[in-house]
């Protein structure tokens, strides 16, 4: 394999348009849950942007940290919709993207940015619906020298990502679902949406069933005393 650490490679498996869309009404809750909560990033990635759902096809890049020269070529050859996802290690001593970068994935009609590192301007992501995802915040720019490597498979916050896989992101975080279990993904999903939608109507009406609380833990052993409800 040629220079390793040093290259730029296509996606070669997309999903279609219809099932990138389809996650948009999808909670991350409900994704994770379905996922058995292990393809879910840390907490560390939080949303700058105004606000607004991430849903695309994930673009992966892997830089070294504080340097963006591959973030520059991704936003040159994604594809609408797509999310250019950066390794870059966690670090938080420069900002890997700012504003002009935004404004280039903007025109490019890029789906978002989810950034393993530090970004800056923060201001203007913060004024506009554009998601962008990252680690904290630092005033003092990117190099532009390499290496890096697009389109392999990358890890961030604890979470596994293959370029293709579909990213989703709102209020309480990001999730990346494997392509290739996508479509029982959002099955499940969806199942479990439907599912606390009932739950909250028996909330409201007075009908919910609490009985398994009481059940699970004389089942673990323990003994309720007195007039614990």
């Amino acid at each position: 394999m040629e220079n390793v650490g040093f290259r730029v490679l296509p996606i070669v498996n997309r999903p279609s348009q219809d099932l990138v869309n389809e996650f948009r009404s999808i909670v991350t809750p409900h994704i994770s849950d379905n996922l058995h909560r292990i393809y879910g990033a840390h907490a560390s990635l939080r949303p700058y942007h105004k606000g607004g759902k991430l849903t695309g096809t994930a673009l992966t890049v892997k830089t070294r940290p504080g340097d963006n020269l591959m973030v520059h070529q991704a936003i040159d050859m994604a594809q609408p919709g797509d999310v250019i996802v950066v390794d870059a290690s966690g670090d938080l001593s420069n900002a890997i993207v700012g504003e002009i970068m935004l404004r280039l994935a903007k025109r490019n009609q890029i789906g978002g940015f989810v950034i393993n590192g530090a970004i800056r301007d923060t201001a203007a992501f913060a004024e506009d619906d554009f998601p962008v995802y990252a680690c904290g915040v630092n005033h003092k720019g990117p190099y532009k020298d390499g290496p890096g490597e697009i389109n392999v498979p990358i890890s961030l916050g604890g979470m596994m990502i293959k370029p293709g896989d579909i990213i989703v992101g709102d209020e309480d975080g990001l999730v990346a679902v494997p392509l290739e279990n996508a479509e029982v993904v959002l099955a499940l999903a969806k199942k479990q949406q439907k599912l606390e939608e009932t739950i909250m109507q028996s909330i409201e009406d007075g009908t919910v069933d609490r009985t398994w609380v009481k059940q699970t833990l004389q089942s673990k052993g323990v003994r309720i005393d007195g007039n614990s409800n």
